[in-house]
């Protein structure tokens, strides 16, 4: 069979960070790539917005961790990272506030581990032994564990990752993992906080993902100058270099099959025929786009499975500057567990919340007008949650407080110069995101590998799917995986 035969027409739906690594993996493999976005921008959760005061918003993530990863996409394409933009190590890494005490994480890992030690007499000798077991998760977990398209648990048959079964610890739970280290619950706290976004209590993850304290805190913590919507650009960009043309505010109607094979998508009432479609878009909502007898999944299984957390996320324009306010603050003084309960057990805002909050400006004063700050809040909660707007407006009460009594600064509402919230119903409204989540699906056990849904289409032979709901999970540089994955599995499709 001549090349020619081999080169497929290919729609990938979406353009966050799995449809557009896809892409551009996919259309190496010299096939025609055409992305269809709804939004007028890529990047799905990480898209950016500009107001008019001046301020620069990425929308979703904004720790650049396992820059290693990311680096590796950009060299499958023969470029690098800073081809296209700036990294920027941050010093600190990020400071975690706590009742009555705070705790800056630095930069060097010597710097960590003398910090251990000042907090816990023996913590430092334990916090080398901890971080050598995440770097060789790290090393045979991103570069091995998670590259498998997970149709069989065969494929984690290789004499490395079985060889490493024990090494790997994935069937010891994080939170016990972690206490075998350290007694001070701050550092307990500092060493969980990284798998709360994975989407469970830490006692329901894995130990296997201490990887993520290597990939964060020894690897540090970057930022893009320009802010993380600078990665979507460039990824954009070596994709269009493969050839990859974007179709930006075209909404996927419906996937239409024909004898177990897709045979076009309908876009802005319009069909275009396509040999194989890789679903970038949430997962059960592309399976919406298909006859109920053709869909992987039934809604009970949907149902059936625990989510990752949605949030509350807070876009806000600030007068003057914040002095004591780091890129990264992490509010812990609540109770970790009660808001975690919250989530996962009894689905309700938290009484007594946790929360994130990113000052870019403090980095890049491009984000925001001179003397002012770019503020960005972050909540976590149980996904289909109800959220009007004045739920949103009292837990935003709460945030600035807390900043202002970690910062001592004052009356910050009455500085607000740009406002703008963002919760469930939209995660819904903008991603057709299941229940609002906005992190996939949890990376519990039951929940890991062959055990999430699958990326291929049972009945429909050219019907794939990527991204945080299926292989390997949430986060950005899972996702740029996932996106590789998938495209590898279409260029095996063979054509009648």
């Amino acid at each position: 069979m001549n090349k020619e035969n081999l080169r497929k027409r290919i729609a990938v739906i979406g353009s966050g960070f799995s449809g557009l690594s896809a892409a551009a993996y996919a259309a190496k493999s010299g096939n025609e790539v055409h992305v269809f976005e709804k939004h007028d921008q890529p990047g799905g959760r990480a898209r950016q917005f500009t107001t008019e005061e001046g301020y620069v918003f990425d929308m979703g993530p904004s720790w650049y961790w396992m820059p290693d990863i990311i680096e590796d996409f950009f060299r499958d394409f023969n470029m690098k990272a800073d081809d296209f933009f700036k990294l920027v190590a941050l010093d600190p890494q990020f400071e975690m506030v706590f009742s009555g005490e705070k705790i800056c994480v630095p930069r060097k890992n010597d710097e960590i581990r003398a910090l251990f030690e000042k907090i816990e007499n023996g913590a430092g000798k334990q916090y080398d032994k901890f971080m050598e077991s995440a770097k060789y998760k790290y090393e045979v977990g991103m570069k091995e564990f998670v590259t498998k398209p997970c149709y069989s648990w065969l494929e984690f048959a290789s004499l490395k990752i079985a060889g490493s079964a024990v090494k790997l610890d994935l069937l010891s739970n994080f939170r016990k993992y972690v206490s075998g280290y350290f007694s001070d619950e701050k550092l307990r706290s500092l060493m969980e906080f990284p798998v709360i976004f994975l989407g469970a209590s830490p006692q329901n993850i894995p130990a296997l993902y201490s990887l993520m304290n290597y990939g964060g805190y020894v690897l540090g913590t970057k930022y893009p100058m320009g802010g993380f919507y600078q990665l979507v650009l460039a990824m954009q960009k070596v994709a269009e270099k493969q050839g990859v043309v974007f179709h930006f505010n075209h909404d996927v109607q419906k996937i239409n099959t024909e004898d177990g094979k897709v045979t076009s998508i309908r876009v802005n009432d319009k069909d275009y025929e396509f040999d194989a479609v890789i679903a970038s878009s949430d997962y059960h909502h592309t399976e919406t786009l298909i006859p109920k007898s053709l869909r992987n999944y039934k809604n009970a299984y949907w149902e059936s499975k625990t989510f990752a957390p949605s949030c509350l996320i807070y876009y806000l324009g600030i007068k003057g500057k914040i002095p004591h306010l780091k890129h990264h603050t992490l509010f812990f003084e609540n109770e970790l567990d009660n808001h975690i309960d919250c989530i996962y057990k009894n689905k309700k805002w938290p009484a007594k919340p946790l929360f994130y909050s990113c000052c870019p400006s403090k980095t890049d004063p491009g984000v925001a007008p001179e003397d002012c700050e770019n503020l960005f809040l972050l909540l976590p909660l149980a996904p289909g949650i109800h959220d009007e707007e004045s739920v949103r407006e009292k837990y935003l009460m709460e945030m600035l407080e807390r900043i202002e009594k970690h910062t001592g600064e004052t009356h910050l509402i009455s500085r607000i110069e740009y406002k703008k919230s963002y919760c469930v119903s939209d995660f819904i409204s903008d991603y057709n995101a299941y229940q609002g989540n906005a992190y996939g699906l949890s990376n519990t056990l039951s929940q890991t590998a062959v055990l999430k849904p699958k990326i291929r289409n049972k009945k429909i032979m050219n019907l794939f799917y990527t991204g945080q709901l299926t292989v390997p999970g949430p986060g950005v540089p899972p996702s740029v995986i996932s996106g590789k994955i998938v495209a590898s599995e279409v260029s095996k499709l063979k054509l009648n």
